[in-house]
């Protein structure tokens, strides 16, 4: 394992690496079933992080996505998105999660 994974996961890695093994292989045969691009899925990836409330996963989306080459406001834009769909509070504490990762910058 290459990455470094979050407490939880990890713990979760550890303790039962067969079903962190088939939690990794679901994950990667979900990515490849369609022609959907790494850096678009790494942001749809994202808004679903936002979508679902999860600030751990906003964090950790947020760092994967930045790895891979996408700017903080690309990340940045993904939250600002949400507004009409999820509404400003959703919204700005997406952005702010992000901003844990990115740093504060203006657009």
């Amino acid at each position: 394992m290459t990455e470094q994974l979050p407490s939880a996961a990890a713990g979760i890695a550890e303790d039962y690496p067969e079903i962190w093994a088939a939690y990794q292989q679901l994950g990667a045969a979900c990515a490849n079933a369609g022609g959907i691009d790494e850096n678009t899925r790494r942001l749809v990836k994202l808004a679903l992080a936002i979508g679902a409330g999860s600030e751990g996963a906003t964090h950790s989306h947020s760092r994967r996505a930045l790895e891979a080459g996408l700017s903080p406001e690309d990340l940045k834009q993904v939250a600002l998105m949400a507004i009409p769909t999820l509404g400003f509070p959703r919204s700005i504490a997406a952005l702010t999660w992000i901003e844990d990762v990115t740093g504060k910058s203006g657009a």
